[in-house]
């Protein structure tokens, strides 16, 4: 089967009726759980970003507490996780400042974490490169918000 693209797609839907529209978007949501969780934000979460950004942080706080401390392989792999499940929550809502500051929390989480990040390669590499990677990000925001993150960032520094 071949894949349409998005103009394709876009075309179609706009010759479909309401009600057509909501029963495939009901249909898309039964497939996937990110389709039903992007459908969640889309629907629920999207108006009020600081409520999403705050449940995202509890989620992070909890699966940190989580997290098997008998070995630093066990360590990475619950570190990897955690930043992807955030990176799947920045694709959501697609704003800037949304994407820094949960980068933030993860990098302070991550800094005060117990064992020490400073003892494995691999965690000290995942820190420095999300740490550039909120550098870049921050340079797309307003001046205000710069200056304010800029300071977080800097707090961060090892």
């Amino acid at each position: 089967m071949k894949v349409a693209t998005i103009k394709e797609l876009k075309i179609e839907l706009s010759n479909h009726s309401h009600n057509e529209i909501i029963e495939l978007c009901l249909r898309l949501s039964k497939f996937k759980k990110e389709n039903k969780e992007l459908l969640t934000y889309l629907l629920f979460e999207s108006s009020n970003e600081s409520d999403y950004i705050k449940t995202i942080k509890v989620e992070i706080d909890e699966q940190f507490e989580l997290i098997n401390t008998k070995t630093y392989y066990f360590i990475k792999k619950s570190i990897r996780k955690i930043l992807r499940t955030i990176k799947k929550y920045i694709r959501y809502s697609k704003k800037k400042e949304t994407e820094v500051e949960l980068l933030l929390y993860f990098c302070k989480k991550l800094i005060n974490f117990k064992p020490s990040i400073q003892q494995n390669t691999v965690l000290k590499n995942i820190y420095v490169r999300e740490m550039k990677s909120i550098e870049k990000k921050i340079l797309f925001l307003h001046e205000d918000l710069q200056y304010d993150y800029g300071i977080e960032l800097q707090k961060l520094i090892i």
